[in-house]
């Protein structure tokens, strides 16, 4: 093979993977330089010259001249007979440069050396891609669905794949192939001997706040600033957002005019309902509204407790709106609002109600405890959660929760016909000794 077919062969693939001039010659340079070290161990002896543009290359070797019978390294030194083979005028000291072909270096090594160029060439585009996404994370990409498979769609970016799993899908999202898609990307994963991982989302909260940038331009130019995100993706999210003018209110500039500039927002996300708070350091406040459309009575913050607790008071005829279908409102005002809430509905005065602590004599100390962490310091509060939701709040055991709520609808003479006594080998065991 010729020098010239070698280099065209080398700038043809360096163009397809758009790789720069500059590069090009380096990477060429190390690949030739290579090929010398194999044969001769050493490169300091020769100098290559390359034209990528024309695909033209010189590989000389120069060496020192020296007296007849002095030779000790013929890599780096020439006798003077066979310097004046060359030209007659040389002389003990001069330099000689004497030109080498890749031909010289044998098929092997040319194929070698093309084999090497080619794991240069991927090593710098895994490189690049790394280098590329890891400055896009946390910004929206627009690519084509290009394969759908169960755990993970597969889209394509500037020809390069990207990843979106399972995980990172709206529940609600159709995919098919050739369909273009908008996500954020999330992170970059570097694979040991693989190409790089691009992971992009569409439930990220961060894909979410990057959609407000573009459709509210007071949030894109800094007026508005979106302080905090939480999201059931597909089913509801709530947005905090503050305003470093005063004359411009921040809920208002999120929605738009009859809410063209939210719905943009809930149309990609497959129709996710969004409530859009306005931001305050008064925690009460702040959970007043978390719990919107619920228009709580009082807030009260139990700081103690890891997490922290707070507990809400609403009407009665607002407790499901403040919990929400399946508990969603409550689970994102708790995110949200960085304190784990529990709803209560008002209690009139004149309702008959029992202090928690009645019931310390059938259940430990710690039971009852447990039952005050959580808000519930009178029976009817008690009554007000589901089995399962004293269960998830309160830590208690099932069966001690059932008991629990058993003994109180005795107390209130109410029937409770799901409970069924546990069976016990000790027909005398005191209530006690049960929880």
């Amino acid at each position: 093979m010729q020098s010239t077919d070698l280099v065209s062969s080398f700038a043809e693939i360096a163009r397809e993977k758009d790789i720069d001039r500059d590069t090009l010659q380096l990477i060429v340079e190390d690949v030739i330089r290579a090929m010398i070290r194999k044969r001769y161990g050493a490169d300091d002896s020769f100098e290559i010259i390359l034209n990528p543009d024309h695909g033209d290359i010189q590989i000389l070797h120069i060496r020192e001249v020296v007296d007849n019978y002095d030779l000790e390294d013929p890599v780096t030194q020439i006798e003077l007979t066979d310097a004046k083979v060359i030209d007659e005028d040389f002389e003990v000291e001069d330099e000689v440069a004497s030109e080498l072909d890749i031909s010289d270096f044998g098929r092997r090594a040319v194929l070698t050396a093309r084999q090497t160029f080619r794991q240069r060439i991927r090593d710098i585009e895994k490189e690049n891609i790394h280098e590329e996404y890891s400055d896009l994370v946390g910004e929206i990409v627009v690519g084509e669905i290009y394969q759908t498979r169960r755990r993970e769609v597969l889209v394509i970016h500037n020809k390069v794949e990207l990843v979106l799993p399972r995980n990172e899908q709206i529940y609600k999202d159709r995919y098919r192939k050739g369909d273009m898609l908008r996500a954020v990307v999330k992170e970059v994963r570097r694979d040991v001997g693989n190409r790089p991982q691009v992971i992009i989302s569409r439930a990220d909260e961060a894909f979410m706040e990057r959609l407000f940038e573009l459709e509210v331009p007071e949030i894109d130019e800094g007026i508005v600033e979106i302080k905090r995100i939480v999201r059931e993706p597909g089913d509801r999210a709530k947005v905090a957002v503050i305003s470093h003018d005063e004359r411009i209110d921040p809920v208002g500039a999120c929605v738009g005019l009859k809410g063209n500039r939210i719905h943009a927002v809930v149309r990609e996300l497959s129709n996710e309902n969004i409530d859009v708070l306005e931001w305050t350091d008064d925690i009460h406040q702040f959970i007043k509204r978390a719990l919107s459309p619920a228009n709580p009575i009082s807030v009260t913050l139990n700081e103690e407790l890891d997490p922290p607790r707070a507990k809400v008071v609403v009407k009665a005829d607002e407790v499901s709106q403040a919990i929400g279908r399946g508990g969603i409102n409550i689970r994102l005002a708790s995110k949200i609002a960085g304190y784990e809430i529990d709803v209560y509905r008002e209690i009139p005065a004149d309702e008959e109600d029992i202090e928690i602590g009645e019931f310390a004599d059938e259940f430990k100390e710690e039971t009852i405890q447990k039952l005050r962490d959580i808000g519930c310091d009178s029976a009817k509060a008690v009554l007000e959660l589901s089995i399962d939701e004293l269960v998830r709040r309160s830590g208690l055991e099932r069966g001690i929760a059932e008991r629990l709520v058993h003994a109180i609808r005795v107390e209130f003479d109410e029937e409770d016909p799901n409970y069924t006594p546990p069976a016990s080998s000790n027909p005398v065991a005191e209530p006690n000794d049960l929880t």
